[in-house]
């Protein structure tokens, strides 16, 4: 008798433990162009593989998936959209405007499709964090304004966590910019995660 209690208590732990085994991390997803994909860099040297490290060392156990595609405009964003749902994300960090700003393309074309882009999100239950870019003098003060303010709409229209300039602590260090003036290097890409970090912990959660 005391054999089938002791059996029936070691199968009852081991059944109750099944779903602490095989819980999963919550997944982070870091979408965007070059900047989130490391264009130049190694494997391992893109700010997502920091920020992995960063969430890592500050207790949260989240899985960061790095979704960059060099290229990339917010209508490649829209149209990855489905790819993005499926990873089930906790938090998804949403990087694009670059290219279509750098091509010249219309700003409320840009406005549209980061509005679909932060709506299938919000709609999916995904706390977002909007890391905004700026562009170079020589397109022009008003283009400027009329593209940084598609950020700025945006984070307030959705409430979204936001950085206004993702290169906003590393654009006076030296040795953080590669040679082609856009793209951050390894030590660019390590205070980017640091950027961000600071504008997740909001969203993180512990014990998860």
């Amino acid at each position: 008798m005391d054999v089938s209690r002791r059996l029936i208590v070691s199968l009852l732990t081991f059944l109750l433990a099944i779903p602490a085994l095989g819980a999963a991390r919550p997944v982070l997803v870091c979408f965007g162009d070059s900047i989130t994909a490391g264009y130049g860099l190694q494997q391992g040297q893109s700010y997502p593989d920091f920020l992995q490290k960063k969430v890592d060392a500050h207790g949260y156990a989240y899985t960061v998936e790095n979704q960059g595609t060099s290229g990339a405009t917010t209508k490649d964003a829209v149209a990855s959209l489905p790819s993005i749902l499926r990873l089930h994300p906790d938090i998804v960090i949403v990087e694009f405007g670059g290219n279509d700003g750098l091509r010249g393309l219309p700003t409320d074309q840009t406005r549209r499709n980061l509005d679909a882009v932060l709506t299938a999100l919000e709609n999916a239950h995904i706390k977002v964090l909007l890391a905004a870019i700026t562009l170079p003098p020589d397109y022009g003060p008003d283009y400027i304004h009329a593209f940084e303010q598609v950020f700025r709409d945006l984070a307030a229209k959705h409430h979204s966590a936001f950085v206004p300039m993702i290169y906003k602590d590393l654009i006076h260090v030296p040795g953080t910019i590669q040679s082609d003036g856009i793209h951050p290097t390894v030590k660019g890409s390590e205070i980017l995660a640091d950027t961000l970090f600071t504008a997740l912990k909001p969203l993180l959660r512990k014990g998860s």
